[in-house]
């Protein structure tokens, strides 16, 4: 089996120097139904893509045993959040599955300001609020290996009942119809490998000639800062 990247084996991230970045940081959005792995392939890439910054969610669901407030999501009362709401603090929330979910507008923002990429993990209706707003992020869907395996991980869980995982399998066959939205699609059958395509994405993006700071490239590659006379051109001066 092959062993998949690690931090250490990807280049890092170009010198963004002490005052301005060369670029301004890309928007990584990563949508899948419930069960499909997401979360896991979410932090390993995270883990292994120098220069990354995995943003979280606020969400007025309960924390599942072994998730953390900050970690995960933020957890919150839904009268919190829809004071959030009122201030307009989000780029975009929904409603799934009986709860809110919603993306913190100002930290996302700062940090793509700074030149930082940042990973986003929403369902299919919040990605497809922010695409509304922001046609230069790079959307990717992963898809699960079959609908059969993704009702056994389902049912594995132990977390929800059989209607509910039954209403998750009818909302799954709903969002793949979504996928025309996104960039890329990403099969997760085997993780290592799902890992290294989503890695191939991160990275490929990040050298699309769109993305470069074409005035540092002018500055660098273009203008010639040690131009000498020529004999020729000393002695027409004379």
């Amino acid at each position: 089996m092959t062993t998949a990247m690690t931090a250490n084996s990807l280049p890092s991230p170009p010198d963004q120097g002490h005052h301005t970045p060369e670029r301004r940081g890309i928007l990584f959005i990563i949508s899948a139904p419930s069960g499909t792995g997401k979360t896991t392939l979410c932090k390993q890439i995270s883990a292994s893509v120098p220069g990354l910054w995995h943003s979280v969610s606020y969400t007025t669901r309960k924390p599942r045993p072994g998730e953390e407030s900050g970690r995960e999501y933020f957890f919150i009362e839904e009268t919190m959040f829809q004071d959030m709401v009122a201030r307009n603090e989000f780029m975009e929330y929904a409603h799934v599955y009986g709860n809110w979910y919603g993306t913190p507008r100002k930290a996302l923002m700062d940090k793509m300001e700074q030149g930082i990429d940042v990973l986003l993990e929403i369902d299919v209706q919040g990605a497809l609020q922010i695409k509304k707003k922001l046609g230069d992020a790079v959307y990717i869907f992963i898809l699960p290996p079959s609908m059969d395996i993704l009702r056994a991980r389902l049912q594995s869980r132990a977390s929800d009942s059989q209607e509910e995982i039954l209403r998750r399998l009818q909302k799954v066959r709903e969002e793949v119809w979504s996928v025309r939205e996104y960039y890329y699609i990403v099969r997760n059958d085997d993780i290592a490998q799902s890992l290294r395509e989503l890695q191939s994405i991160f990275l490929a993006e990040r050298l699309k000639t769109k993305r470069l700071d074409m005035n540092w490239l002018e500055q660098n590659f273009i203008l010639d800062k040690d131009t000498k006379p020529t004999a020729r051109d000393t002695s027409s001066t004379t």
